[in-house]
């Protein structure tokens, strides 16, 4: 498996992996989770998509970037057939890497409430929850984690 940055030619890959990753908390959600509407265009632009790839294909999205004391991870999308692998810690140990080589000590994210299994899961991997809010529509939870 590589991780490479995506490029302008990935964007129609990138919106399938992470309409399909998204997909199942469609039931619980009042409206479309965010990472479904992203602007995945501009986000490439920025560099801020990486691609986890395994034999050229597309097994998940890092969508991470430097903030303004720490490092946001704004989302973590695996293709529902390759979820339950370990992909989604890898790609989440890739954001550490990025964070340390751009020289922060803390990464944040934020889930949607309603991803109960996120809610679960970010914990075992040793993010700490920080606060609960309502913002653009959502009920989100805050994560962070300190970089070693």
């Amino acid at each position: 498996m590589a991780f490479r940055l995506a490029v302008a030619a990935d964007l129609v890959d990138v919106r399938s992996c992470v309409n399909a990753a998204y997909s199942r908390h469609l039931p619980r959600i009042d409206s479309t989770p965010a990472p479904m509407s992203a602007d995945y265009a501009s986000l490439i632009d920025r560099g801020h998509v990486h691609l986890l790839e395994e034999q050229g294909a597309l097994i998940g999205v890092l969508v991470a970037f430097e903030h303004v004391d720490d490092f946001f991870v704004e989302n973590v999308a695996v293709r529902p057939e390759r979820q339950g692998e370990g992909h989604g810690r890898a790609l989440l140990d890739h954001a550490a890497t990025l964070a340390r080589r751009a020289g922060r000590e803390r990464m944040r994210l934020y889930t949607n409430v309603a991803m109960t299994e996120n809610l679960a899961m970010y914990p075992a991997l040793g993010w700490q929850e920080t606060h609960r809010v309502r913002e653009d529509g959502f009920g989100r939870v805050y994560f962070e984690k300190m970089v070693t």
